[in-house]
């Protein structure tokens, strides 16, 4: 399985315009070898090294099987269980780091089941991980060049 963005290359820089320093959109993902038995998807954006330890700036459940894409700027994915991300709100939030660079891991989850309920940013990974047929994430980096 392979997930990549035309907005980023792996280990690259996510430009300003997916960050809360330019418009705070979401970039183009794409993913694909997912297996066939695929029933729905699960994206994910985390933050390692935020001080908390794993800042979630999206997360999003239920995601039909016919999706295999989120375009530039679907701040949520039609069809799906948009979670609520460590801002408080179910939609993309992008990069805005206090200091240093920060990694921003995008991972797509290939599911064997096609309805999840009662899931939220706390339990997903273990909500997930008894369904999980394959995963693949894509990387990018980001340092404030406008401090507050």
């Amino acid at each position: 399985m392979k997930i990549v963005s035309s907005s980023f290359e792996e280990g690259n820089e996510i430009p300003s315009v997916y960050t809360c320093d330019g418009k705070d959109i979401s970039p183009e993902l794409s993913w694909s070898g997912y297996p066939p038995e695929t029933k729905s998807f699960v994206l994910v954006c985390h933050d390692p090294d935020s001080p908390s330890g794993n800042f979630i700036h999206w997360a999003t459940a239920n995601i039909p099987d016919k999706i295999n894409n989120v375009n530039e700027g679907d701040m949520t994915v039609k069809g799906a269980l948009n979670i609520d991300n460590d801002f408080g709100k179910p939609i993309y939030g992008g990069p805005c780091p206090g200091t240093g660079t920060h990694r921003y891991i995008f991972t797509v989850y290939a599911l064997s089941t096609d309805l999840l309920s009662e899931i939220d940013k706390n339990n997903m990974l273990t909500m997930i991980k008894p369904y999980i047929l394959d995963q693949a994430s894509i990387t990018g980096v980001y340092e404030r060049k406008i401090k507050n």
